[in-house]
């Protein structure tokens, strides 16, 4: 028994910069590319940092399930569907599959997760030194199946020390204005910190399939992050796929358009496994397999 995806969705149009209706189209995208209706979706889960107007309440994932049109009627006996933020940064993409799996083993029928991040200013969806993370939503429709296919175990690490990156707003400065702007610190050694924590999650969830034919899906904080991550597993670089990078690092939502990429280009093929490996501030990291439906197995 395992937790597969079923579809995924994506949203990088340049006609809104808000993340809200980018995660709604994702979500809308991915049930139409599944065929299912919206009541057959159980729970929502967002996993989106950077959000609309550093919007506190309510909930965002309450905002995105209307903007994707999910559980919107409150008839007696109509089907309902739960939201709720996970925000654990980069990691929260893996860290929302853990709970999903959960989830749907109670028999709830379908799980969405939804990621992205915008500039809370809401007017610029490109990355710059001072805010380093790209505007795009994203979408992936999990289901449980009882083959061996899916999400194996998720394997998560922490660092000592300081955080390595951190984001806020600066209350003593930010003075009428505070609803458009977001601090974003790193240090200067972040990148290496963050890699040697994603490798250790990563080398763990190898551990479990040794002789399997593995595609690597990694957190995007440098273009070139995927690849040294991949030189550290000891994954051939052909192996890496990533998301279109064009705009900057799509940061939470960067492995679910990456695999939506690697799909529909069928780059998948021939290999057995995807390892995900989401890593950022902490800092932290958290990876797990993805066992390959038998069609990409050839």
């Amino acid at each position: 028994m395992g937790v597969r995806i079923r579809a995924t969705g994506t949203s990088r149009s340049t006609d809104t910069h808000s993340i809200v209706e980018h995660s709604g189209r994702a979500a809308r995208n991915c049930l139409e590319q599944a065929g299912i209706r919206p009541d057959q979706v159980g729970v929502l889960i967002n996993t989106g940092i950077f959000r609309d107007s550093n919007t506190v309440e309510p909930a965002v994932a309450a905002m995105i399930q209307k903007a994707a049109g999910i559980g919107l009627d409150y008839g007696k006996n109509d089907p309902r569907t739960f939201s709720f933020d996970l925000m654990n940064g980069a990691t929260g993409v893996v860290n929302a599959v853990q709970v999903a799996g959960a989830i749907l083993a109670t028999g709830t029928e379908h799980v969405l997760i939804v990621a992205g991040d915008t500039h809370p200013s809401l007017t610029r969806s490109r990355a710059d030194a001072e805010f380093p993370y790209a505007t795009a939503g994203a979408a992936l429709l999990l289901e449980h199946v009882e083959g061996a296919e899916g999400f194996g175990p998720v394997h998560t690490v922490t660092a000592p020390g300081t955080p390595a990156g951190q984001a806020y707003v600066d209350t003593a400065t930010m003075g009428t204005v505070g609803r458009s702007l977001m601090t974003v610190e790193r240090e200067p050694d972040f990148e290496d910190r963050v890699l040697a924590v994603a490798a250790e999650a990563g080398r763990a969830a190898l551990v479990e399939a040794p002789d399997a034919r593995v595609a690597l899906i990694a957190s995007t904080p440098s273009a070139h992050f995927p690849k040294r991550l991949a030189d550290a597993l000891g994954l051939d670089q052909n192996a890496v796929r990533t998301p279109d990078l064009t705009d900057g690092d799509p940061h939470t939502a960067a492995l679910p358009l990456a695999y939506a990429r690697a799909t529909e280009d069928a780059s998948l093929d021939g290999f057995t496994h995807i390892l995900f490996v989401g890593a950022g501030a902490g800092p932290s990291a958290a990876a797990t397999l993805y066992r390959l439906p038998e069609e990409h197995l050839a």
